[in-house]
C-alpha cells in the first residue's frame, strides 16, 4: 500500500496541529507538527542565531527522509508558508519531489481562519501544552500581529499553486474532528491501525 504525506498550511493559531492530532487518530499517519522542531532548537540557540536554523531544518529533513524511505503509512507535516517569500513553495515542493519518488502519495491542505478566531485559538490548553514557546500570551499575540503584517500567510483566494492534490479549508467555525473527517474523505485516505511511537 503506498505510503502518504499531507502538508497542512496556515497561519499561526489556525488549527494546524491539533488538525493533524486529529488526522492521525483517523489514518495511522504519524504528525511532525512545526514546533517539534522549533521547540527543541530554541533551548539551544537563539532565532537570532544562524544555527537555529540550520538545526531546526536539518531535524526536519532527516524525519522526511526516514519516513520517505521507511516503511511507515507515513507522515502529517505543519508548515506556516509565507506565501510571498521566495523558496518558500519551493521548499514543499522539495518535500513532495522527495516523497514521491519513494512511490508515496502527497497531498497538501491549507487552512485559514478569522484573525480574531486565532487569537482565542492562541491560547488554548493543547496549544499551550505542545508549544512551549507561546506561553507568554502577550509575547505571542504581538508576534502573530507582527508576523501577519509583514508577510501573506495564505494563499489568494483562486490563486495557482504548484500542488497537484490541494485542498484549502475555512475552519473558522469547524471543529478539528471535522475538518480531520473532511481531508481524510477528499484525499481517500485509509483507515490504518498501527501501534503508537
Amino acid at each position: 500500500m503506498p505510503k502518504t504525506l499531507v502538508i497542512i498550511l496556515g497561519p499561526h493559531a489556525v488549527g494546524k496541529m491539533t488538525v493533524g492530532q486529529q488526522l492521525a487518530k483517523i489514518t495511522g499517519l504519524r504528525l511532525l507538527h512545526n514546533h517539534m522542531s522549533i521547540e527543541l532548537t530554541r533551548k539551544l540557540f537563539r532565532h537570532s542565531e544562524p544555527e537555529w536554523q540550520d538545526l531546526n531544518l536539518s531535524i526536519r529533513q532527516k524525519v522526511f527522509e526516514l519516513f520517505a524511505a521507511g516503511d511507515f503509512p507515513g507522515l502529517i507535516f505543519t508548515y506556516m508558508c509565507a506565501f510571498d517569500q521566495p523558496g518558500e513553495l519551493e521548499y514543499l515542493q522539495n518535500i513532495i519531489e522527495l516523497f514521491r519518488s519513494h512511490g508515496a502519495h502527497c497531498h497538501v491542505v491549507e487552512l485559514f481562519a478569522d484573525f480574531g478566531i486565532r487569537l482565542q485559538r492562541n491560547q488554548t490548553e493543547n496549544r499551550l501544552l505542545h508549544k512551549e514557546s507561546k506561553r507568554d500570551i502577550a509575547w505571542s499575540e504581538a508576534e502573530m500581529r507582527e508576523t501577519s503584517a509583514k508577510y501573506r500567510l495564505n494563499s489568494y483566494k483562486g490563486e495557482r499553486l504548484p500542488f497537484e492534490s490541494y485542498l484549502k479549508i475555512d475552519n473558522t467555525n469547524r471543529s478539528p474532528t471535522d475538518v480531520a473527517r473532511q481531508i481524510k474523505e477528499y484525499f481517500c485516505l485509509e483507515d490504518r491501525e498501527e501501534e503508537k511511537p
